[in-house]
């Protein structure tokens, strides 16, 4: 734990194989809104009314929800 606070990383293994990766937790980062507003200036708009369909069609939301 000591080396991964130093910012190192470890691949973990079971009988061999990887089977997932130990790394440290990135410091989230203070972004201003005014540097968030001009990151996004040049995007495209987006049409909320085809984004739903959009979503709607690749989803069926009609199923009940898992526990």
């Amino acid at each position: 734990m000591r080396a991964v606070d130093r910012g190192e990383s470890f691949v973990v293994t079971r009988n061999g194989k990887e089977v997932g990766e130990l790394t440290p937790i990135r410091a989230r980062q203070f972004v201003s809104a005014a540097a968030a507003a001009a990151a996004f200036a040049d995007a495209p708009a987006v049409d909320a009314e085809q984004f739903r369909a959009d979503v709607d069609a690749l989803l069926d939301q009609s199923a009940e929800p898992r526990a």
